[in-house]
């Protein structure tokens, strides 16, 4: 029942933005906007260029005065756009010199939460909605589209490791790349592999008590991205949970759906699966039947205040090395 009544308001939301979207940011307007996306079901349509039409909704908050200022594109996790995490993350971003977009890949497509079922919108779903939130920015008077940046949180964390892949950004950008991606406690269980990469530089941020998305598990996909030639660095908080940076004691979530026990990369040319444990190959067409045998239920979500006045103070020196925050 809830999930047919988010349903139904996304299409009521969708009607109405279909009068309203952009197709660029000339005219230097902040604020609720909506813009044009596309919706591929796997790496392969959106390779493709595939993938039905929906229509997204960003936030754009800009620092005060007239001067051209770096942006970053803000993703959300599986629980969606939240006051507490993504629009606090903007708030600290403009408050760094940096414009901050956050984007709802959720609500325009009825859906409220993936925490239960990521299967209701897939991460390459959100990482076409980064790449055309990357081409809007562009546009902006206000914005240099050579210091856009990406950070996102779980969910949002993989999609800000999977714009650094070149088969999707050459399908969904064009020309333009993100100048620095900023994942916080990403999944890392299943990686997509490319031969190549942006080479961006990247900071991934990680909880050392993660049981939802373990910090190990990243570690791995780090060392393959620095063999890649990425300028990549990792930072671990000892004690901090998955979702440090948010609101709340720990608690435990006893329905969330965690990957932390499935071991296999997925590789983009051509898309198929390789298991960590013996090497054996998976067609894409088993991947998602992998994936449901190898999740389980329950993890631990919670704030942890010193680990994130430490991660906006290393965010904040990454920022001011790589796109010119403040």
């Amino acid at each position: 029942m809830l999930r047919a009544t988010a349903l139904f308001l996304g299409l009521l939301w969708a009607a109405d933005a279909q009068a309203q979207a952009v197709v660029d940011l000339r005219d230097g307007r902040s604020g609720e906007i909506r813009f044009a996306s596309s919706s591929p079901s796997g790496p392969t349509v959106l390779m493709s260029g595939g993938g039905s039409a929906v229509e997204i909704i960003g936030t754009l908050s800009l620092p005060p005065g007239t001067a051209r200022v770096p942006a970053m594109v803000v993703v959300h996790g599986s629980g969606g756009v939240s006051a507490g995490r993504e629009h606090a993350w903007a708030k600290r971003l403009v408050d760094m010199g940096v414009a901050a977009f956050v984007t709802d890949s959720f609500r325009p497509r009825g859906v409220t939460s993936t925490a239960e079922d990521q299967t209701q919108v897939s991460t390459t779903s959100m990482v076409a909605d980064a790449f055309n939130a990357l081409k809007l920015l562009a546009t902006h008077p206000r914005i240099d589209p050579n210091r856009i940046g990406i950070m996102g949180f779980s969910k949002g964390g993989q999609v800000s490791l999977y714009t650094a892949l070149e088969p999707f950004r050459r399908a969904a950008a064009g020309s333009l790349r993100f100048a620095t991606h900023v994942p916080l406690y990403p999944s890392c269980a299943l990686p997509y592999l490319s031969r190549e990469i942006t080479r961006a530089p990247m900071l991934v941020l990680m909880g050392g008590a993660d049981d939802y998305t373990p910090a190990a598990q990243c570690e791995r996909y780090i060392d393959w991205f620095r063999g890649k030639g990425a300028p990549i660095r990792s930072i671990v908080y000892p004690g901090a949970s998955h979702g440090f940076d948010s609101p709340g004691a720990v608690r435990l979530l006893d329905r969330v759906t965690s990957a932390r026990d499935c071991r296999m990369d997925i590789e983009l040319e051509p898309v198929q699966g390789r298991r960590w444990d013996d090497g054996v190959l998976v067609p894409a067409d088993r991947i998602n039947a992998y994936l449901r045998e190898c999740s389980k239920r329950g993890a631990h979500f919670g704030g942890n205040p010193a680990a994130l006045a430490r991660a906006v103070e290393d965010l904040r020196a990454h920022l001011a090395a790589t796109i010119g925050a403040h």
